[in-house]
């Protein structure tokens, strides 16, 4: 109970950061890089477009950007299959930045706040469900990077937490390439696809998965 009671703190307090980010700036940050916006910007600069995606998806985990509009405008300038690769290189990066950030650079703060068995309950728990976690949370706003930060601060095995990372967030970025591209605003049957599919594929994981050693707490 009182793992449960501190895990539930910080990810409160990590959301709290976020939502006081998004009533500062998020309405600026909706104007700047909404689809349109987006889109005539990644016309102008073509040729680099992919790399200022990739660059303002990896930022979202710090600034309120909205991720749906740059996916969608990717999927205008490039098409469906690449906007849906390069929104999935951005968006993963960004959920690999918050996980090691969180995983080697958080120590110092979970030792505060728990003790080594709190710690390994917490990665216990995490190895277990925190995949479910992490790909439920891509579709939705600011949990992605509370769920990457907890999971690097429970020190998640890297495997699973990649794992999981991609199946939650290729779908996401393809659906919404695919809705740029199409114009459309009604997701449908592929909103469905992009939240259960990959559900479905992480319980497959888990069935072939081998057992990994335990993480070293380092």
């Amino acid at each position: 109970m009182k793992l449960l009671l501190k895990t539930t703190g910080i990810a409160i307090g990590l959301a709290a950061v976020f939502l006081l980010t998004f009533e500062l700036w998020g309405g600026d940050f909706e104007r700047l890089f909404s689809q349109e916006a987006c889109t005539a910007f990644f016309r102008s600069i073509r040729g680099w477009a992919w790399a200022a995606a990739i660059g303002l998806l990896v930022a979202d985990l710090l600034l309120p950007v909205p991720a749906t509009g740059i996916m969608a405008a990717l999927g205008v300038v490039y098409g469906p299959v690449a906007g849906a690769l390069i929104g999935t290189a951005g968006s993963a990066l960004a959920g690999l930045a918050g996980y090691g950030l969180a995983r080697f650079g958080g120590r110092p703060l979970a030792r505060r706040i728990a003790s080594e068995a709190e710690l390994d309950r917490f990665q216990r728990f995490f190895d277990r469900w925190g995949g479910l976690a992490v790909i439920a949370s891509r579709m939705l706003p600011i949990l992605p990077e509370v769920t990457a930060l907890l999971a690097g601060l429970a020190r998640m095995r890297p495997r699973r937490f990649a794992a999981a990372l991609l199946l939650g967030t290729a779908p996401t970025a393809a659906l919404f390439a695919w809705l740029g591209h199409a114009s459309r605003s009604e997701p449908g049957i592929g909103m469905a696809l992009a939240v259960v599919l990959p559900l479905l594929l992480w319980l497959v994981f888990l069935r072939f998965l081998r057992e990994e050693p335990p993480a070293r707490r380092g």
